[in-house]
């Protein structure tokens, strides 16, 4: 579609959005560069101020160009993401002495920082109880609720939750648990991961998630409900990661059994 092309299909602001999206994804419009002004772009396109900017709103909802105050609208620059799958367990990259999100982040010559906002028993959530084989309606768990962050940027939040017979009285209790992390101390419990089952899906943000990740309005968060399985094919640990879609990947391969 070209500013000649009119449609009566769609509001004039959406076709002015998909049209500078186009340009944006041919190259036409590069990352970086200052967009139009309002003024400039009503002109280009025939329409009304407040038309081109609410094109330019939509935009930004898509996580396409970002203002920057006094400056203008900038095509945004891609964002390198961080692939988390199937080998984020592997005993080869445990040897590193890295846990995966570190390792991650010095692959790709990022500063990696968590903080434990805190540990407490709790009961769990109906979902983590199903999975864990614990009662639901008591204090059944220890939740160990993480921010993670790379550069000092956001990244994802982590709720861990383990029984709390097993955990009570260890290391697990505290913020640094030892050599290996938690799946170190889990060990020394008897639990060798053997298996993992991920169930992923994506959705709109908590208000919450959204202003501590930082989400530009319309960006969705993936959710990650991890179990681990140990070598009685038991379940010890779940965890439910939450990542910010414009920034994360995720990267399985499988055997085909």
């Amino acid at each position: 579609m070209t500013p000649s092309e009119p449609s009566t299909q769609q509001p004039a602001s959406r076709r002015i959005a998909e049209e500078l999206r186009r340009r944006i994804r041919d190259g036409e419009i590069p990352a970086g560069e200052k967009l139009p002004s309002e003024r400039a772009l009503a002109e280009e396109y025939g329409a009304a101020r407040n038309t081109a900017r609410e094109a330019v709103r939509l935009l930004a909802e898509q996580g396409l160009v970002t203002a920057k105050h006094g400056r203008g609208v900038f095509v945004r620059e891609p964002q390198k993401l961080f692939r988390f799958g199937s080998d984020r367990y592997s005993i080869k990259n445990r040897e590193t002495g890295l846990t995966p999100f570190r390792l991650e982040a010095q692959r790709q010559g990022k500063t990696p920082r968590i903080d434990v906002l805190y540990i407490e028993r709790e009961t769990p959530p109906l979902d983590v109880a199903e999975r864990l084989g614990v009662a639901s309606a008591e204090q059944s768990v220890v939740h160990r609720e993480n921010h993670y962050f790379a550069d000092d940027e956001p990244v994802q939040i982590v709720s861990t939750y383990l029984r709390w017979d097993e955990a009570q009285g260890t290391l697990l209790m505290q913020p640094k648990t030892g050599k290996d992390g938690i799946y170190g101390r889990l060990e020394d419990l008897g639990h060798v991961m053997t298996r993992v089952r991920d169930e992923i899906s994506a959705r709109m943000p908590t208000p919450e998630e959204a202003r501590f990740l930082q989400l530009l309005p319309g960006v969705p968060v993936l959710e990650v409900l991890h179990t681990s399985l140990d070598q009685d094919l038991q379940p010890f640990e779940v965890s439910r990661y939450v990542h910010r879609a414009d920034q994360t990947g995720l990267l399985y391969e499988l055997p085909v059994e």
